[in-house]
Order: structure tokens, then sequence, then C-alpha cells
């Protein structure tokens, strides 16, 4: 695999992470405390939930084996950072959001390798020259929780200097975001449209039962509605720069990036969607008004 994949990807994930870092807080780790009911429906749907269905859904697709891990990986990977700016625009708890974001990184650590390895040994076969090989998985996640932590550390240690970064590099996660995926779209543009049709019904149907999951299981527990609209961005937003990583780094495996690429070029439609539809709901919904996050970033 060329450059994009092996060195810029993974420098990608680092400054996204690293933007991340620069909003976060011990405060946003501590409000499990103050909204538990929330934040355990959706790390249930997150981890347990949507695991289990899109497994289902390979299954009855019929997906070719790499393609299938590539899916399990992509559902895995917990929430974005780009998660927060649909649940802003939906008019969501954006604190909320960006605590589930905390949370679901940390977890990941633990929950993505298993899912990983689980899917890994029921997809391929036992000739595969496939691995998932433990030392490239910690460097991966080297690359997310350093500069995650590098960025809190930041962020209470030199307040000013944070808030001075803080746009600069929110800018520079989009721009690079962007470009990573148009940069991985064109270099592997054959591959990727050939199996196009294959992955994208998968992906996409994955991406509408993510949205309704996230909002209607939280909303069903009487969660109230901006709290279920950050529940929904977050589990139908998926990293999938992170899933894109893993893939490239830890299997060396073009045909398992795809689904994070699919998924990512497809993701921003039923979002943009997702965000206008609850924006437009909340606006009309007297009896479920929109409250202002507890801390708006």
């Amino acid at each position: 695999m060329g450059t994009i994949l092996t060195v810029l990807l993974p420098a990608t994930l680092a400054v996204v992470m690293l933007g991340l870092g620069l909003t976060l807080t011990t405060a946003d780790f501590a409000r499990i405390l103050t909204a538990p009911k929330v934040v355990i429906i959706s790390l249930v749907c997150q981890l347990v939930v949507l695991p289990a269905i899109c497994f289902g859904m390979i299954e009855l697709v019929g997906l070719p084996p790499m393609l299938a891990v590539g899916m399990m990986i992509l559902v895995a990977s917990p929430g974005g950072t780009t998660a927060n700016l649909f649940s802003h625009l939906a008019r969501g708890d954006v604190a909320l959001n960006v605590t589930l974001t905390a949370i679901n990184s940390i977890i990941a650590v633990v929950t993505l390798p298993v899912v990983v390895g689980l899917a890994a040994s029921h997809f391929l076969s036992d000739d595969a020259n496939v691995g998932l090989q433990a030392d490239k998985l910690v460097q991966v996640f080297a690359v997310v929780l350093v500069p995650v932590a590098l960025g809190m550390w930041l962020n209470r240690r030199y307040p000013r200097l944070s808030d001075r970064m803080r746009g600069p590099v929110k800018k520079a996660s989009a721009i690079v975001l962007v470009v990573m995926l148009v940069g991985t779209i064109v270099q592997n543009r054959e591959l990727i449209f050939a199996n196009m049709s294959t992955v994208g019904g998968v992906a996409l149907a994955l991406t509408l039962l993510s949205f309704a999951i996230g909002y209607w299981a939280p909303r069903l527990a009487g969660v109230d509605g901006p709290q279920a609209i950050a529940s929904a961005m977050e589990i139908g937003v998926h990293n999938a720069v992170l899933a894109m990583t893993v893939a490239a780094t830890v299997f060396n495996s073009m045909e398992m990036v795809i689904p994070g690429a699919v998924y990512g070029t497809l993701m921003f439609v039923p979002a943009g969607l997702a965000a206008w539809y609850f924006a437009r709901k909340s606006a009309y919904d007297p009896a479920d008004p929109v409250r202002e996050p507890a801390a708006q970033r």
C-alpha cells in the first residue's frame, strides 16, 4: 500500500485525536454521573447492539471475508469528532456528545481489539495471510490515546495556549480528514468503486439503523430530545479514519480499508439529513424543547 495509508493516515488520526483532547476536561468524564441513563444506553447500543446487527447483515449479504472484517472494524470504531459538529447542527446536547466521544474512545482500546480479533477468526480462513498483530495494534492506539492525553494536558496546564490552538487544530483536522479521504479514494478508486455496490448498501443500511437506534433507544427509555440527538449522532457517525488506520496498519490490507472509505464517503448525506430532521423536529415540538447544552464548546 502507498504512503497515504501507511504514513499519512496515522498522522491524520493523530491530529484529529489531538483536537479532541484539546476540547476535553476531567469534567467530561465525570458527566457520566449526571447523565448515567443516556450514557449507559448509548454505550450498550454502540458496543453490543450495532456489532451484532452488523454481523447479521454481513452474514445475510454474504460479504467477502476481507470486506466483512473491514465492516466489523468500522462498526466497532467509536464515534468521531465529526459527531460533535452534526450534533450541534441538530440542536443536540453537544456537551454530552463530547463526553460520549471521550468515553467511547477510551473503551475502544479494549473493545475494538476484541471485536476485530473475533471477526478475523470467524471470517478469515486459517491459511489466510492476515493476522491480528498485537504490536501494530498497540501502535495504532498509541496514535489514538497519546494525542488525546497530550491535548487534555495542554488544556489543563496551559489553558490559554489550548484556547489558541483549539481553532487552528480543529480546522486542520477537518482539512486533513477531507484530503485524506479524497486521496485514499483517488489512489484506490478502481478497487473502491468496484466494491461500492457490495459494501455501499451495507454501509448505508448500517448508518440509517445507527441513527434510528441511537435516537429511539434513549427516547423509549425516557431520555429528553437533546440528549437522544447526541446519542444518535455519536452512534451514527463512526470514526472512519480510525477504522481505516486499523485496517491499513494492523492487517496491511487495502480490501479492509474499503468499508471505511466507502462509509466515509456516504455517511455525510444521511448524517446531514438526520441533523436537518432533528433540528426541524426540535424547533416545531414545543412539548420537547431543546435545552441549551451544559457546556457549549
